[in-house]
């Protein structure tokens, strides 16, 4: 799966301000700090989340950044999507470029649908839940797969 840190410290940065920012805005610094990633990147990364609305800035001696709509109303597929994070399973290109040379790999079918199955959890999980634990109904049955206990251990 391609996922770089882009996406992933997108996701803990905006989990950072909604478990910290009940109060008033976050300084950027105290989520570089807390969350160890370096603060000219998460500058950039607020920059692309800021003008998708998904925070808002605010200035002074007391600024920071909160967030531009409730945790619950905000999915973890639209901060990737803000910050031009995909979660492609193949080594397809969308440029209708195949895997294997020209043509798609014998395989493609099942990492597009598990790349689908992805997408849709995402866009299902609430940065609430992030913080707070996703529910149990909405982690996957698989056969002898992860239990919901599981999840929350890792």
């Amino acid at each position: 799966m391609e996922l770089n840190t882009k996406g992933r410290y997108a996701v803990m940065a905006m989990a950072d301000i909604a478990k910290f920012g009940v109060g008033g805005a976050v300084p950027l610094s105290a989520v570089a700090e807390r969350q160890q990633i370096s603060l000219a990147y998460l500058e950039q990364i607020f920059l692309k989340l800021r003008r998708a609305g998904l925070v808002l800035s605010e200035r002074g001696r007391s600024g920071g950044y909160r967030l531009g709509r409730p945790a619950d109303e905000i999915n973890v597929a639209e901060i990737m999507k803000a910050v031009e994070e995909r979660t492609r399973m193949t080594r397809c290109m969308d440029e209708g470029l195949g895997c294997v040379g020209e043509e798609r790999c014998l395989t493609h079918k099942l990492w597009a649908a598990l790349g689908a199955q992805i997408a849709f959890f995402l866009g299902d999980v609430t940065l609430r839940e992030v913080i707070e634990g996703i529910p149990s109904e909405k982690l996957p049955v698989a056969h002898g797969g992860i239990s919901a206990s599981q999840v929350s251990d890792q």
